[in-house]
């Protein structure tokens, strides 16, 4: 069963999404630079300068072409009123785009008479958008720059998604062992010796891609791959640093700094959140907790995270001895009734929550293929749609009308 999406509405997320991405791309320069955002008082530097993903070598750093972020995918969810708002960004390295690929070949194969009838929008040219963000970021002087997608290797929960996309765009898939810096430029092993490596897409963390510059403990990176990348002899998507703009407890400013840097209000909106270093907020939160979803600002996938209405008591008093202990490493923000689409499940149709991921690609242009990874909370009830928590996906059909 796919999930409808009208052009009207589309039209408008994607608006959105290119002001979020524009801004949050400016605001990265800015506090790895001149900081303004910072020294106004806009955003606090403690925000910032506490999130375990800023990164300090990155100060003064000049990022190709200016692009911190190339890749985002970001979670939205449509209220009761019909509203679509943004539950959360993600900068690092957003997985998920080769489900909403499958989902639509899959599709397809099945009805493809309908697909004719409706008129649904194309999806199908990601990976090759994706090629060209990445070709659009190479270093200057390598007019047909050699680019690869770095992975963590087969034992990585989106191994198959990072094969996926390597070989749609007929790119090489590399591991750390198969790439090796000299003089600052990195290198693939091959069969017929070196090659040198222009731009790598990478779905490894910071803190493990460069043993020399981060974990030392670390062996899926490449030992001095951040000094060729500080050379500018290689472009990484996406950058170094760049999780400090996905910080949950920075997502609340996020409005701020879209009126800070393009002087507009925000297209979509933001969920209401609770920051717990503030103690008026914290208060309210640890005495609400039966009520509200709270969540650690730097975990993903659903983890670190209590939904206060579907909780134990047990559970809300080891959050509220986890806030009091840490208030920086959460957030709080109300029980959302969000949408829910029909699910063919156990033969017959059923209601489940359901949220929104489109993949925004920001190079020489932004580039938003119509669509996006629909993940539906497939427990009844639930309303935790990560697939690492039992989640599963829906094809997202855009409709011309």
């Amino acid at each position: 069963m796919p999930r409808l999406i009208t052009s009207a509405d589309w039209n408008r997320i994607e608006r959105g999404l290119t002001q979020r991405i524009t801004a949050l791309n400016l605001f990265l320069r800015d506090i790895y630079h001149e900081g303004r955002i910072l020294s106004d008082g806009t955003v606090p530097r403690e925000i910032v300068y506490s999130c375990k993903h800023f990164r300090r070598q990155m100060r003064g750093l000049q990022v190709p072409r200016n692009v911190y972020v190339a890749v985002v995918g970001s979670d939205l969810i449509r209220m009761p009123s019909g509203e679509f708002v943004v539950l959360e960004d993600n900068l690092r390295v957003p997985s998920g785009v080769s489900y909403m690929l499958t989902n639509r070949r899959v599709m397809k194969r099945i009805f493809p008479n309908l697909f004719r009838r409706q008129g649904v929008r194309p999806i199908e040219h990601y990976t090759q958008a994706l090629l060209s963000t990445l070709r659009s970021l190479s270093p200057e002087g390598r007019p047909e720059p050699t680019i690869v997608l770095l992975s963590p290797g087969v034992f990585n929960s989106a191994y198959f998604e990072h094969a996926y996309l390597a070989r749609q765009m007929g790119i090489e898939l590399v591991e750390g062992r198969d790439l090796v810096t000299h003089d600052n430029v990195v290198y693939m092993r091959t069969t017929t010796g070196l090659r040198r490596v222009d731009v790598i897409y990478r779905r490894v963390d910071d803190d493990f891609i460069d043993p020399l510059a981060f974990r030392s403990d670390s062996v899926l990176g490449v030992s001095g791959l951040f000094n060729a990348y500080r050379a500018g002899n290689v472009t990484l998507a996406n950058a170094f640093g760049t999780g400090v703009a996905d910080d949950k407890a920075l997502y609340a400013y996020v409005p701020k700094i879209i009126k800070y840097y393009l002087d507009e209000d925000p297209i979509l909106n933001n969920v209401e959140t609770y920051l717990l270093m503030d103690p008026a907020q914290r208060d309210h939160v640890l005495q609400n907790l039966d009520k509200l979803v709270v969540k650690a600002v730097g975990e993903s996938g659903g983890y670190g995270m209590l939904i206060g209405p579907h909780s134990t008591s047990a559970q809300r008093q080891e959050f509220h001895d986890r806030i009091v202990a840490d208030p920086r490493n959460y957030i709080a923000q109300p029980t959302i009734t969000f949408s829910r689409a029909p699910c063919f499940i156990d033969d017959m149709l059923q209601p489940r929550h359901m949220d929104l991921r489109p993949y925004v690609l920001f190079g020489d242009k932004v580039t938003i293929v119509p669509g996006g990874l629909t993940r539906v909370a497939l427990r009844r009830g639930s309303l935790v749609v990560n697939s690492s928590q039992g989640g599963g996906s829906k094809d997202t059909w855009v409709l011309n009308q």
